[in-house]
C-alpha cells in the first residue's frame, strides 16, 4: 500500500509539472545587445587635408566647412594647428575627458602624424581596430600598419596614404644648369650628398640656387638619422642631425640658399613662382599636391615644369593615420571610414588620379605605375607612380619616438636663429634649443 501510494504521488506530480509547463509562456526572443550607433561622429584634425577627402570621396553631403553628412550620421571636424604641439595639447584634454563626454561630444576618430603617432598607439586612448571590422591590411604597406600599431602589435589605426619622398626639381633650371632635364640625368647629379653639393656649386654659377630654405633637406636627414631623438631618456642629437646642420651652415655661406625661412613660409614658397630661382623642394606626392600652391597657381605658377627623382638618400616624409579612439559610440562608421581608404580601390584610384596622391593601395598604386599612358601634367607628363612604388620598398619606421614633432621643430627654429645672425653662435643655438626641450618635456635628461 504505502509503494502504490508512493507511485500515485510521483505521477501526481510529473502531471502538475507537465499541466505547468503547459500553461508557462515561452521565454522572450533576447534582446539585440549591439548599441544603436551615435548620430553624431567627431573627427579630430590639424588641417583640413584628409577631410576634403572624406567630403569628396565618402560622405553623401558636404554642408559646410565643418559639417558632412552620411546617411543619418552627422560627421563634424574640430581642428587645431599643429605647430608648437597645440594641436596634441587640445586632443589630450579631449581625450582625458573622453569617458565622462556626452555621447554627441566624445572623439571617435583622430588623425595623427609619424612624428608623434607613437604617443597614442601605445596609450589607452585607442582601440584595436580589428575589433571593430578593420582586419584586411593585405594592400597597405607594411611600414604604415607597424606605425600604427602598439608595442604588441595591437593595430590601432590605418593611413590613407603611402609617404615615400623625393627631390621635386624644377625642369628649365635643371636644363640650363646640366643641358637636361631627364630625371635619371638629375638623379645622376645628386645621387649622394657629395654630388648635390657639388651641383649646388653649378647652379649659383649659374645665377640660381640650389634650394630655396635651408629647411628643405631637413628631413632627408633626420629621416635617415640613426638613433632617436630621446635614447634611455636622455635627449640626444644624431650624427645625421649635424650633418644637416653643417650643411645648412654651408650653404648659407656660400649662397646655395635663397633663405633660411620655415619651409612653410612665404619666402620658401615664392619660388615656386614661375620666376623663382630655386632649383629643389623635397616631399612626397602630398607635398607637391597640396603645399606646393604656388606653383600650381594658374597666371604666376610654373605647373608642368617641374619633375621628380630620389635625390640624395631614400626618405620618407610624414603620412596621416587614422586612429580610433576608445570610447567612441560609432565604432562601425570608424571602420568603414578605415576600410574605405585602404581597401576600396575606386577610392584608391580616386586619390590617385584626382588629388595625385600615392595611396595606401599596393594594388591601386602599382596599377598606375606600370600603366604607360599615366602622367601628372604638374610633372610635365612623368609618371610619379613608377617613381614612388620603387621608393616605397625602402621605407623603414625606425628610431621614432613621441616626441619627435617638437624635438625636430624645435631644432629647426632655434638653428635657423643662428643662421639668421639673431643669436651668436651655433653653441647658443643648441642651448636655446635644450632649454626649449627642458621646458616641453621636464621628464627628458638634457645635457
Amino acid at each position: 500500500m504505502k509503494k502504490l501510494l508512493s507511485l500515485l504521488l510521483a505521477l501526481l506530480m510529473v502531471f502538475a509539472l507537465v499541466g505547468c509547463g503547459n500553461k508557462t509562456e515561452p521565454a522572450p526572443a533576447p534582446a539585440d545587445e549591439t548599441p544603436a550607433e551615435g548620430k553624431i561622429l567627431n573627427v579630430w584634425t590639424w588641417n583640413t587635408e584628409f577631410w576634403d577627402f572624406l567630403g569628396k570621396y565618402y560622405a553623401d553631403e558636404v554642408v559646410d566647412e565643418y559639417t558632412l553628412k552620411k546617411g543619418d550620421v552627422t560627421i563634424k571636424r574640430t581642428t587645431y594647428p599643429s605647430d608648437d604641439g597645440a594641436y596634441q595639447d587640445a586632443l589630450d584634454a579631449a581625450l582625458l575627458a573622453q569617458a565622462d563626454a556626452p555621447a554627441d561630444e566624445k572623439v571617435d576618430l583622430f588623425l595623427a602624424e609619424a612624428d608623434y603617432i607613437l604617443k597614442y598607439t601605445n596609450s589607452d586612448a585607442t582601440m584595436d581596430v580589428k575589433s571593430i571590422g578593420v582586419t584586411d591590411f593585405s594592400k597597405a604597406y607594411k611600414y604604415t600598419v607597424e606605425a600604427a600599431s602598439d608595442a604588441n602589435g595591437v593595430v590601432k589605426g590605418v593611413s590613407f596614404q603611402c609617404c615615400p619622398a623625393a627631390v621635386i626639381y624644377r625642369r628649365s633650371i635643371a636644363a640650363d644648369i646640366l643641358g637636361t632635364d631627364d630625371p635619371a640625368a638629375v638623379q645622376e647629379a645628386m645621387k649622394d650628398w657629395d654630388a648635390f653639393d657639388a651641383l649646388a656649386a653649378k647652379a649659383k654659377e649659374k645665377g640660381y640656387y640650389m634650394i630655396s630654405t635651408t629647411n628643405a633637406t631637413y628631413r632627408v636627414y633626420s629621416n635617415n638619422a640613426t638613433s632617436p631623438w630621446v635614447k634611455d631618456g636622455k635627449l640626444n642629437i644624431d650624427a645625421n642631425i649635424v650633418k644637416w646642420m653643417d650643411q645648412s651652415e654651408n650653404y648659407v655661406k656660400n649662397g646655395y640658399t635663397h633663405y633660411t625661412s620655415n619651409i612653410w613660409g612665404a619666402e620658401a614658397t615664392e619660388d615656386m613662382f614661375a620666376d623663382g630661382k630655386a632649383l629643389c623642394y623635397f616631399g612626397p606626392a602630398w607635398y607637391f599636391n597640396f603645399s606646393m600652391t604656388n606653383a600650381q597657381d594658374p597666371e604666376k605658377g610654373s605647373s608642368g615644369d617641374w619633375a621628380i627623382c630620389q635625390g640624395p638618400q631614400a626618405w620618407f616624409w610624414g603620412g596621416t593615420w587614422m586612429l580610433a579612439a576608445t570610447g567612441t559610440d560609432n565604432p562601425t562608421m570608424v571602420a568603414d571610414i578605415m576600410n574605405t581608404f585602404i581597401n576600396n580601390d575606386e577610392v584608391c584610384e580616386k586619390l590617385v588620379v584626382n588629388d595625385a596622391q600615392f595611396s595606401n593601395n599596393m594594388t591601386v598604386n602599382n596599377k598606375f605605375a606600370t600603366d604607360p599612358s599615366f602622367g601628372s601634367e604638374f610633372l610635365g607628363g612623368q609618371n610619379p607612380n613608377a617613381v614612388f612604388a620603387e621608393l616605397a620598398k625602402n621605407i623603414k619606421f625606425q628610431n621614432v619616438t613621441s616626441y619627435d614633432q617638437l624635438c625636430n621643430e624645435g631644432l629647426q627654429k632655434y638653428f635657423t636663429e643662428f643662421l639668421d645672425g639673431q643669436v651668436a653662435t651655433r653653441e647658443d643655438a643648441l642651448n636655446n634649443f635644450k632649454d626649449f626641450i627642458r621646458d616641453k618635456y621636464p621628464s627628458i635628461t638634457v645635457e
